[in-house]
């Protein structure tokens, strides 16, 4: 990202973070840095605990990796670790061949909001409507990529519904193919973690990725 954009675009994010207030963070994402570093700018950095030189979060992850289809995320609800939610929207900034560079991200806390919107409802004994905008996304965000890391094994772990210790090859690959698709890979030094959680050498988890790969490319061939 070139010196001139970067400096036009914290001046937007200035410009949106004081237009709402301090419960705004506006976060700028470089992806020609490593997942762990990719924060250049941040306003409002206390919403998430994020600062400059943090990482991003799995949503971003997917695009790198794309698994997802890198279609900009707007309005959508993210319920933080501590119970708070936040209403987001990710803007994913291309350069001139259409590649993904990196993001532009707003998340507004409205916990203050939905509480006073409960209390109303209680007072009126009318129900809440439902939220506006998208259902409600799981974004996890964290000071430290390796705490997206854990989030992103937990959350393939629960999927197949065991104890890694107690997984066959095959669920072992199913994590493993699910942790791939997530761009879990693409963290430093995250394949050594994923042999010490599953209980695998580093030459059984590249087997793996290589049978997984060739499996989703004979069933995209069939298709």
């Amino acid at each position: 990202m070139d010196t001139g954009t970067v400096k036009l675009i914290e001046s937007i994010m200035k410009l949106v973070a004081a237009t709402f207030g301090p419960q705004c963070e506006v976060v700028l994402h470089d992806w020609s840095k490593e997942y762990d570093s990719t924060i250049i700018a941040i306003e409002n950095g206390h919403v998430s605990g994020r600062k400059i030189g943090d990482g991003g979060s799995n949503l971003g992850l997917e695009v790198m990796r794309g698994t997802s289809d890198g279609s900009n995320q707007l309005n959508y609800l993210t319920q933080m670790s501590d119970g708070r939610m936040l209403r987001s929207s990710s803007l994913y900034l291309e350069d001139e061949n259409g590649k993904k560079i990196g993001a532009l991200c707003i998340n507004r806390d409205i916990t203050d909001f939905i509480r006073m919107q409960n209390q109303m409802s209680e007072i009126t004994m009318m129900p809440n409507g439902a939220p506006v905008g998208n259902a409600q996304t799981r974004e996890f965000f964290t000071t430290d990529v390796n705490g997206l890391l854990d989030y992103l094994m937990q959350e393939s772990i629960r999927q197949v519904g065991k104890s890694p210790a107690f997984m066959s090859k095959e669920e072992k690959k199913q994590v493993i193919s699910q942790l791939d698709k997530k761009g879990a890979l693409l963290i430093t030094r995250s394949g050594m973690k994923i042999c010490q959680v599953l209980g695998i050498s580093k030459f059984t988890l590249y087997n793996y990725l290589e049978e997984i790969h060739k499996q989703q490319a004979e069933l995209g061939a069939s298709k």
